[in-house]
């Protein structure tokens, strides 16, 4: 019977599903010394972001047939050493589409209305009103980085909040109700820009201290795509400026981030990668996950 380890939380239907062809090893604390000296055990390997799949753990998965991730992006895995051992990598990209949507939307209301800040102070017993004026999003203008999935579905319900919207996208064409533009224009006319792009070489610090200069003044950055697609130290100068009036993030270049000086900031509303946790998107995202994992292993 194949070996499966599972290195970081998968939900328990998608246990469930693995578990009934295959012998699972949960090890959700195991350190990366650890996984390269236990991996040539294990025919299967299912991680979410926060485990690093190097060429050396790879290489010496000596048995290794499947990697699975548990989730859409793939940058935490090497692609090449995995395609010159001949290892299927295996993802569920719209498994947690419209979790990830949602949470940018969470971001946003909570960053234009002062959400956190505002609750702050009422627990603190005061009641200035006056302190917490924010914005409507009615009639403003969302910038959408990456019009994939995600983007897609964010658009969507930019467009019910009466939003003007706008995309940029090298490699997609965009869908009902949002304009196609350059991203210098994206950056220069929009109230929001939201990220949804993938993490790739070219993408990684795709919003460098150049381009958020370029960024209307007074606007507001979500990021719940990858931490990398932003120079966080650029971003930080923008804020503390007032070059930028604030910032959503549900991700980080590294993460944990620990102390980061950004929740220094009054402007930023933070939470810990929280854009595909929904008790939804982690059942769909397990089960899709399972069934590919064994399809491969042809069990």
């Amino acid at each position: 019977m194949y070996r499966i380890m599972v290195t970081d939380h998968l939900a328990e239907p998608g246990l469930r599903i693995l578990s009934e062809r295959a012998h699972i090893h949960l090890a959700p604390e195991i350190g990366y010394e650890q996984l390269l000296k236990c991996i040539p055990e294990y025919h299967g390997l299912v991680v979410r972001s926060s485990t690093r799949v190097t060429g050396d753990i790879i290489h010496a998965g000596i048995q290794l047939k499947v990697i699975g991730r548990a989730g859409s992006g793939l940058d935490n895995i090497d692609l090449a050493a995995a395609g010159s051992r001949g290892i299927q990598v295996v993802n569920v990209p719209g498994a947690n589409t419209v979790a990830a949507a949602e949470h940018t939307f969470a971001l946003l209301l909570a960053l234009s209305r002062h959400v956190c800040h505002a609750f702050a102070h009422l627990r603190e017993g005061g009641w200035d009103r006056s302190r917490f004026v924010g914005m409507e999003l009615f009639g403003k203008t969302l910038g959408i980085i990456g019009l994939g999935r995600v983007g897609t579905e964010v658009a969507k319900r930019a467009v019910a909040f009466g939003m003007r919207v706008i995309g940029y996208d090298p490699c997609a064409s965009a869908p009902s109700g949002v304009t196609q533009v350059g991203l210098s224009e994206l950056l220069s006319t929009s109230d929001i820009v939201s990220l949804h792009a993938a993490l790739t070489p070219l993408s990684r610090g795709l919003l460098n201290r150049e381009r958020l200069n370029m960024m209307k003044r007074g606007s507001l950055l979500l990021n719940t795509a990858r931490g990398a697609l932003v120079d966080s130290d650029a971003l930080y100068e923008a804020l503390q400026s007032g070059h930028l009036a604030g910032a959503g993030l549900d991700v980080f270049e590294t993460e944990p981030p620990g102390r980061s000086p950004l929740f220094s900031l009054k402007n930023v509303v933070a939470t810990p990668h929280l854009g595909s946790a929904t008790y939804e998107a982690q059942v769909r995202c397990s089960e899709q996950l399972a069934r590919r994992i064994l399809e491969v292993l042809a069990l």
